[in-house]
């Protein structure tokens, strides 16, 4: 689906990846609904659109509010007519512990944002969108969705029910209005720790090779790429496409691989 025109939501759109996807959509003539938790943030944001700032509504909600949720809709359409496009870009990673160290409380917050978040928006909008001329869902996972890796495994166990909801989603709609695509970004400079409430302690012994990191807006650009191209799965950055042909060639070799680059970061 060509964005142009197209109203789209993109939650997290006040830093990052979504700030990015934001201004890189209102470039493209499309009409942008930036969701976030931070007001501030997404006041940042309408302040780089610039001249593009007419066709961009901000909105402040915390998306795992299930009933803020489901109004949502009603007011995205009383302002633009229409909604087109949702993106879930909004999420966090839990503390680098390992399970047994994790705090429960912490586990169920990153399921609740990277997990229900999503599906509270997905069954907000999806009566609407299957009603539009072509309407697109992009949810934004990880290669931690495919790859587990140490003292983020809750984090990748949320993304991974985002990725089979997202793959069981498009096997529903196919044949409807509604194209869904899974996207799995690799590292990406971002202020995901920093916005998930989380310090990194980088042990000296952690191999600095596996640290180099994409630019959020070249990330968003190869996102958008994939939504107008109606894509099913789009791997960002060279790391998330060599993992993910890793991980499907020796799954134990690939789990070795990266406990092995990641151990820094847990200080063993």
């Amino acid at each position: 689906m060509k964005v142009a025109n197209k109203v789209i939501i993109v939650t997290g759109g006040g830093n990052g990846i979504g700030r990015e996807l934001v201004l890189a959509l209102l470039q493209k003539q499309a009409k942008v609904v930036a969701v976030d938790l931070s007001m501030d943030k997404l006041l940042e944001t309408q302040e780089l659109s610039g001249i593009h700032g007419g066709r961009l509504l901000l909105k402040q909600m915390d998306i795992t509010d299930k009933d803020k949720v489901m109004a949502f809709p009603g007011e995205v359409i009383a302002y633009y007519g229409q909604v087109d496009g949702l993106i879930n870009n909004a999420g966090i990673i839990q503390p680098f512990k390992v399970l047994n160290d994790l705090e429960l409380e912490a586990a169920v917050k990153v399921m609740n944002v990277n997990y229900y978040g999503p599906l509270y928006l997905i069954k907000a909008f999806l009566p609407h969108f299957i009603q539009r001329p072509a309407a697109h869902i992009v949810n934004i996972c990880s290669m931690g969705a495919f790859l587990p890796v140490p003292g983020q495994s809750v984090y990748g166990a949320s993304k991974a029910a985002l990725k089979l909801l997202t793959e069981g989603l498009y096997a529903e709609l196919k044949g409807s209005p509604v194209n869904v695509t899974v996207v799995f970004p690799g590292a990406t400079k971002t202020n995901i720790a920093a916005n998930s409430g989380i310090e990194i302690k980088v042990n000296a012994q952690a191999d600095s090779g596996s640290f180099k990191m994409l630019p959020a807006d070249k990330a968003a650009r190869q996102i958008i790429e994939g939504m107008e191209k109606d894509k099913f799965r789009v791997l960002v950055g060279s790391d998330s496409k060599f993992m993910d042909f890793l991980y499907r060639l020796n799954p134990h070799y690939a789990v070795n691989f990266i406990q092995n680059k990641m151990k820094g970061l847990l200080g063993r």
